[in-house]
């Protein structure tokens, strides 16, 4: 047992410019491709609620739009990321004549529209969940479909589906270990070569579940963290209201000048 953990110690000691760039680069993955996908989120959510148009054409270019938003999230959902991988990063060598996308971009591009389409139900649900009458009011007031979702719904939306873009970051820290099939050089790509180098499989893999195990642990408690100050304080008292009476109230307003 003492070996075992002075095998790992020397993994952490020997190889760990390999271990903090493969860490750089899945963090840089995951974080990017999770924003970029809560942003295709965003834009399907608008896109998706916009009201039945009188004019015809439009009303026909809204449906086929809707179609394809359709299409797009059915087949993204419903495929392993590492099969996507594979397909987008190949078909685009297929089409250019053997010519690859660079590793990282191309990291990114797959994780942002596989988050995509998870996000964009996530979002429609988040919409669907804020009552109807904040639509109504909006538009009551000459607010268009495109004000109303930037300035009243969208920002209630964010909040209230912060814990599943929380879990899809978490989710996308993990599952950047799926790209290593096409070669980009994220944390499980190192630890697999520093595996080969070493021949401390085990050993090696041990470090790399604890690395992994320390990111996510730490992303999830920062983003709980961020929740609760978002929350605001669990009570409350609201000024000249029956809990405060307007004598009390005067008295807070004279204390604070």
């Amino acid at each position: 047992m003492i070996t075992f953990f002075q095998d790992v110690w020397s993994i952490l000691v020997e190889y760990k410019s390999y271990l903090l760039q493969g860490v750089g680069y899945t963090m840089l993955i995951a974080l990017t491709g999770t924003l970029i996908g809560l942003l295709i989120g965003l834009i399907t959510g608008i896109i998706r609620t916009i009201p039945k148009p009188k004019n015809l054409l439009i009303r026909s270019i809204l449906k086929v739009v809707n179609a394809l938003i359709g299409i797009y999230v059915e087949v993204f959902r419903g495929t392993p990321m590492m099969v996507q991988s594979m397909v987008i990063f190949w078909g685009y060598a297929f089409m250019n004549g053997g010519k690859t996308l660079p590793l990282i971009p191309a990291g990114i591009f797959i994780v942002s529209i596989n988050t995509g389409a998870y996000m964009a139900e996530i979002v429609r649900g988040g919409i669907i969940s804020i009552d109807k009458g904040q639509f109504e009011g909006a538009y009551s007031i000459g607010m268009t479909h495109y004000q109303t979702m930037l300035h009243v719904i969208i920002p209630q939306t964010i909040r209230n589906i912060l814990p599943a873009i929380s879990n899809e970051f978490v989710i996308n820290i993990k599952d950047t270990s799926v790209l290593n099939v096409i070669g980009v050089t994220e944390l499980f790509f190192f630890t697999a070569k520093i595996s080969k180098m070493n021949w401390k499989i085990f050993e090696t893999y041990v470090v790399a579940c604890v690395i992994y195990f320390i990111l996510t642990f730490t992303i999830t408690r920062i983003l709980r963290f961020i929740e609760q100050k978002l929350d605001g304080p669990s009570s409350y008292t609201i000024h000249q209201s029956s809990t405060m009476p307007n004598e009390k109230y005067m008295v807070q307003m004279e204390d604070q000048k």
